[in-house]
């Protein structure tokens, strides 16, 4: 059997991952770059990727956007995004200076607009080779905040899930924890992607009374406050970490992080006695 392939990118501050199915679909969640690496550039010349089966942005704040100015290279199939949202509310959102690029974001939600038929849907397991996607959103809580109204997703995987949870924070999370199949979603999860970049703001423990994640991943930058890190380290049981250079030992971690570890590259699979494995890469 196939494997999944999930990369978090390492952009500094900002959120963007690349998801590889096992009947080769490509997904992104998220288009945050940095000054010097565009995910959107690069899985077009080094992973040859000619077109994007779906880009999901979690919810419309210039760190998870960055990258849209590439949207058109990879002519996404599907754009999946927090539709309730109005232009006024995402402007308002948003700083002036990062005007050009909510400019982009409105003008491709507006584009988008037909629904996706179902044979078309990426996120179906039998469109995609076998990975469930769970996705949610809270709209009830106050949008002075639009953290709070972001994308929540659950991608899954012979048993396996990883958590992206974009933003949110507490108001949030006690909404979608009222939500059974939200519970059922997360139970078990596997490997959980910090919320809000690993900060305070993200944190919510009650969550980890439905799961005990191997590794939490943090999507930060170098000036980021990520003060959370030992919060999600104590929650975290701990899994084996290989490294790109083959020079350094395998090691086991409960938290990785982007600003140290560069790109976290996460496959998903069987071996060869068809015992399911997650193995975690980074730089």
């Amino acid at each position: 059997m196939s494997t999944l392939r999930v990369i978090c990118w390492n952009i500094e501050h900002g959120n963007a991952a690349y998801i590889n199915t096992p009947i080769d679909k490509h997904i992104n969640i998220d288009l945050g770059s940095s000054s010097y690496f565009s995910p959107m550039q690069f899985l077009k010349e080094s992973f040859n990727v000619q077109r994007l089966d779906e880009v999901i942005v979690t919810h419309p704040h210039a760190d998870h956007l960055s990258d849209i100015h590439n949207f058109n290279i990879l002519s996404p199939r599907v754009f999946s995004r927090p539709r309730h949202l109005t232009e006024e509310e995402i402007r308002k959102a948003n700083r002036t200076e990062d005007r050009a690029v909510i400019d982009k974001y409105i003008e491709i939600h507006n584009r988008y607009s037909v629904p996706v038929k179902k044979e078309d849907n990426p996120e179906l397991a039998e469109n995609n080779g076998g990975v469930s996607f769970h996705t949610f959103k809270d709209a009830l809580t106050s949008k002075d905040n639009i953290n709070n109204h972001g994308l929540v997703t659950i991608v899954e995987y012979l048993g396996c899930k990883i958590l992206f949870p974009g933003d949110i924070e507490p108001a949030a999370w006690r909404s979608l924890l009222e939500k059974q199949d939200f519970l059922s979603a997360i139970t078990g999860v596997d490997i959980l992607i910090a919320s809000h970049h690993g900060r305070e703001s993200g944190v919510y423990s009650d969550i980890f009374q439905y799961f005990t994640p191997k590794l939490t991943v943090i999507s930060d930058g170098r000036f980021v406050d990520t003060s959370a890190t030992s919060r999600y380290s104590e929650k975290s049981s701990g899994w084996t970490i290989h490294h790109r250079d083959k020079s350094k030992a395998s090691e086991k971690r409960n938290c990785v992080t982007t600003r140290n570890d560069g790109h976290i590259d996460i496959e998903i699979g069987k071996n060869d006695n068809g015992k399911t494995y997650i193995s975690v890469t980074v730089d």
